[in-house]
């Protein structure tokens, strides 16, 4: 057995979902890191406010027992950052969200101008937010087949604006290495504030042409950069 099988082995990828998703969405980053000796953790967020969220990712890092590398995709970059768990060692940021001490997700999303395909957003009669579903294919996922929209659009999870308006503590990204994939072609979170927020975090950028969902339409970037944040906390 290699001395990578055996780092891989002591390892374990916790990916979290960001707003109007689930875990299925990480289902192409799963299977081939499964494959290839990693333990992995898809990390269901409830979405009922930030402090729930990152609530319910530390319990589920409470189940885990060895070096965890720590993979946000979009809001999820802000949970991510709201953990204390000694066991993670590195975080990874998907297209993601990283507002610094005292702003909101609401703060860093919206502190570039929208991309005109970019649905408008609000609460429905519930307080809820949901995705349209015709946007999915304009803005959240524009390289998807449309089997993948399907998808999408079905296991869609509301966001609470609770989750949204809190202001941050101090982020885990400024105790931890983080790295962060700049998707250059996202409807959603322009490229721009993605990496204003990866330079001012210190992280080690990692740009490709994708949209704002590359764990569904171009899993292997998504895979290449887990996989170096992986081999760099082995290493350490």
């Amino acid at each position: 057995m290699s001395s990578q099988s055996i780092d891989q082995q002591t390892m374990h990828i916790v990916l979290v979902h960001g707003a109007w998703a689930d875990g299925s969405g990480w289902a192409k980053v799963i299977a081939p890191l499964v494959a290839e000796g990693f333990a992995v953790t898809a990390a269901p967020l409830p979405m009922t406010s930030y402090a729930d969220d990152v609530k319910a990712l530390e319990q589920a890092l409470d189940r885990v027992d060895r070096p965890v590398v720590l993979t946000g995709h979009a809001y999820a970059g802000a949970v991510i950052a709201g953990v204390r768990n000694e066991n993670v060692k590195a975080l990874v940021y998907v297209s993601a969200l990283a507002p610094d001490e005292g702003e909101t997700v609401a703060d860093v999303f919206y502190r570039s101008e929208l991309d005109p395909r970019a649905p408008e957003l609000a609460p429905d009669e519930n307080g809820l937010i949901y995705y349209p579903h015709e946007a999915f294919a304009a803005a959240y996922a524009q390289n998807a087949t449309n089997e993948e929209l399907a998808v999408l659009s079905a296991v869609q999870r509301p966001i609470s604006p609770a989750c949204i308006t809190a202001p941050v503590g101090r982020p885990l990204w400024k105790d931890r290495p983080s790295w962060f994939l700049v998707a250059e072609d996202d409807r959603m979170i322009a490229a721009a504030n993605q990496r204003f927020m990866a330079e001012r975090m210190q992280a080690m950028q990692r740009p490709f042409p994708v949209d704002h969902t590359p764990m569904v339409t171009a899993p292997d970037t998504v895979l290449q950069v887990i996989r170096e944040a992986a081999a760099t906390v082995a290493a350490a």
